[in-house]
């Protein structure tokens, strides 16, 4: 599992991580029923606090892209076992709402800002598994 983290980011480590796992799930590098690295594993092999890693897999569990089982630890479900819940819907409006006007600001047009949205999606509903 190849994870890139910007330790000078703004954005929280462990939110990193989460989005860096379930790119891996919808990109198809991380398979169905693969196991993720333990806690302590990923959390050595990143050069982070274990907890940062154990708060990911929680949100990654809480939200349905992995199981945790005790023996295989967090074991990677299939893409779609994680529905579209209002809740996610709302964040993803939100997320959307906030680059949207930043690339208003920013004097993208709306062809532009779409095409962006549709190349990206594509992108990664295509997989790039190297």
């Amino acid at each position: 599992m190849i994870v890139t983290l910007d330790y000078e980011s703004e954005v929280p480590l462990y939110s990193q991580l989460y989005d860096e796992i379930v790119r891996g799930i919808a990109e198809g590098s991380m398979k169905p029923g693969e196991s993720l690295p333990s806690v302590r594993s990923l959390a050595g092999d990143l050069s982070i606090n274990l907890h940062t890693v154990n708060k990911t897999y929680q949100l990654l569990k809480q939200e349905g892209h992995v199981l945790i089982h005790r023996q295989k630890g967090a074991v990677v479900q299939p893409p779609g076992s994680a529905k579209a819940t209002p809740e996610y819907m709302e964040r993803m409006e939100r997320q959307l709402r906030s680059l949207a006007a930043e690339s208003i600001c920013r004097q993208l047009d709306e062809a532009q800002f779409l095409e962006s949205c549709r190349s990206i999606y594509r992108e990664v509903k295509g997989g790039s598994s190297k």
